[in-house]
């Protein structure tokens, strides 16, 4: 009999709680074992009502139960470099929400100590692993729009309420809308033209709803094949709708309702022979980028998102704040792991 492939959860967070513990028991084998917060209280709370059979107050309680084999890590973001090294050193698969953390090297090093330890490491980018965004990929690659020119993804929505926490007034907890959004959006540029930007030129704006931290920035971001992008996330827009556009020498797409955490939007392809609704086949992105890693840590293939691709979406979105902050462009530097 297979054992269970159990999953404890280090963060009591609202994503873990919606998507992520049904996503979990969405896979055959795979169940969650456990919760840990830095409150035992609310550990046990969430625990009771997410139906999960232990609750913990540290790192070390949890990841010395047994009948945990992976962590989902979900906490504030500075603290996800001490739960991934401290999961790594356990010799537990890793499953981490983005931004990876504050800076590169933190980042580098928690990439690196997986490697290391031999575990499987997966960020949570849920965007490439909707149908819309594969479908937009294949239509890309497959030459539809010819070379890509220009690229255009807004992104600008309205914090729910719950939401203005942490991400809007606490700088050293890793907020504001680039480490929150625009990290999401450069993974999304990454995935959708298989290349890593070169450079940055990025505004930012603060005080429609943050008090410490930007909760507005526009950017615009140069290819290596010379495309361009042009980004616009917010958390004060309720009304504008997500979507973006992909234009090229032959054709565009335009999609729409697409970044988001629901499988839905429309993707339409617009040619000299006229235009294309695309027959999208919805999936949970969640349920999908989950079976992914399920494959990866049975040794079958890679996460969707990988922890390298964590480390690139973040050196995108540090070069955004960096160039904000200076008003010019900033070529983007991505680390190189190594398994030490």
């Amino acid at each position: 009999m297979n054992k269970t492939v159990g999953w404890g959860f280090i963060g009591t967070s609202n994503i873990a709680k919606q998507w992520m513990a049904a996503a979990v028991r969405h896979q055959p084998g795979h169940e969650v074992m456990a919760v840990m917060s830095n409150s035992l209280s609310r550990a046990e709370m969430y625990a009771q009502d997410l139906k999960i059979a232990n609750a913990y107050d540290s790192f070390a309680a949890l990841l010395a139960d047994p009948a945990v084999d992976v962590v989902y890590i979900s906490n504030t973001n500075e603290q996800h470099k001490p739960a991934v090294l401290a999961a790594a050193k356990a010799g537990k698969h890793v499953f981490c929400e983005k931004p990876l953390a504050l800076n590169l090297a933190d980042a580098a090093e928690m990439v690196s100590a997986c490697k290391q330890a031999g575990v499987v490491m997966a960020t949570n980018h849920h965007l490439r692993n909707a149908a819309t965004h594969q479908a937009i990929r294949a239509e890309i690659a497959a030459g539809t729009v010819g070379q890509v020119i220009g690229v255009r993804i807004f992104h600008a929505i309205h914090l729910p309420q719950p939401l203005q926490t942490w991400r809007v007034n606490d700088p050293k907890a890793g907020g504001g809308v680039v480490l929150d959004v625009a990290v999401h959006d450069a993974d999304v540029i990454r995935y959708l033209l298989a290349e890593d930007p070169v450079d940055v030129m990025a505004y930012a704006q603060t005080g429609g709803m943050a008090s410490a931290v930007e909760d507005g920035a526009m950017t615009m971001l140069q290819m290596p094949s010379g495309a361009l992008v042009q980004t616009h996330e917010s958390f004060m827009v309720p009304y504008a709708g997500t979507g973006l556009e992909v234009h090229g020498t032959k054709g565009s797409i335009v999609a729409r309702d697409i970044l988001t955490q629901r499988s839905a939007g429309t993707v339409e392809v617009i040619t000299e022979t006229g235009r294309r609704q695309l027959d999208i086949q919805h999936h949970n992105l969640y349920h999908y980028s989950l079976a992914q890693f399920a494959q990866a840590i049975a040794g079958n293939g890679q996460p969707a998102v990988t922890g390298e691709d964590g480390l690139k979406s973040l050196a995108i979105a540090l070069a955004m704040l960096k160039s904000a902050e200076q008003g010019q462009r900033v070529r983007i530097d991505y680390p190189t792991v190594y398994a030490q």
